[in-house]
């Protein structure tokens, strides 16, 4: 993804609608647990509202939809839970990988994929070969991510660089660090929504959102909906975006 200044809107698409929304899918455990539903019932109605935001987003003139779907620290979650999450990715891609085809969105994946399932690794690689000259939403898939170890990686490339006699360490700049991320093609994210009530990160696109406006949805996962994302996307648009100078004109309503 790109700098965050090559990244900035004013408001998006001119009609206040952002140009990148990224959304932390959190609260898929504790909306079953309080319904007294197994796990693995909250992330398969997560899915539901995955497919639901998907085509609100489409509809909505959001051209970049990036998803948290399975971070590098949810390896540690119960060997049990891991299996469901990649059944149900195995699932989503099989059974809706045709549908998001045919509404010409673009698969994108970001993550490190060395260590995955083969299968699942296939997977991957077949959406996004698939979809590679659609033209509309593109939909970016963070799985196995973490974005420390993302700009970990982008150092990695760099420390080559320099030890190959290609590029000097003091040439190293944001721009060329945030060149090499997984996605620098992309905007950074306008909008980051994470529901569930919770108020953090959680290690996702830490780099690509420096100046990124948060919004955090007292909704679990499985909840949200059309509505939501567009309360999420008038909230955005009541804020002023200053990039760390002045207000940019026309950035609030």
């Amino acid at each position: 993804m790109s700098s965050p200044e090559a990244g900035r809107t004013e408001t998006g698409d001119g009609l206040g609608a952002p140009r990148h929304v990224a959304v932390i899918m959190d609260g898929n455990g504790r909306w079953a647990a309080r319904r007294g539903l197994p796990r693995r019932e909250g992330h398969r109605r997560g899915v539901e509202a995955l497919r639901r935001t998907v085509r609100a987003a489409g509809e909505l003139g959001i051209g970049v939809l990036t998803i948290f779907s399975f971070s590098s620290e949810n390896w540690s979650r119960p060997p049990a839970e891991v299996r469901d999450l990649m059944a149900l990715l195995r699932r989503f891609i099989r059974n809706d990988l045709a549908e998001l085809h045919r509404s010409n969105v673009k698969v994108r994946v970001i993550g490190e994929r060395a260590q995955l399932d083969r299968d699942i690794a296939s997977l991957l690689r077949e959406a996004e070969d698939l979809t590679r000259a659609n033209t509309g939403l593109v939909l970016v898939v963070a799985f196995n991510y973490g974005s420390r170890q993302e700009i970990a990686r982008a150092a990695q490339r760099l420390a080559t660089e320099v030890a190959a006699g290609r590029l000097a360490p003091e040439a190293i700049t944001a721009d060329l660090i945030a060149a090499r991320l997984d996605a620098p093609d992309l905007p950074d994210p306008d909008l980051i929504i994470r529901t569930s009530g919770e108020q953090r990160l959680s290690n996702f696109l830490l780099w690509q959102a420096a100046y990124s406006e948060l919004v955090f949805v007292p909704l679990y996962w499985p909840e949200f909906d059309r509505a939501a994302l567009e309360s999420a996307i008038a909230e955005f648009r009541r804020r002023e975006r200053r990039f760390g100078g002045l207000v940019v004109a026309g950035a609030g309503t």
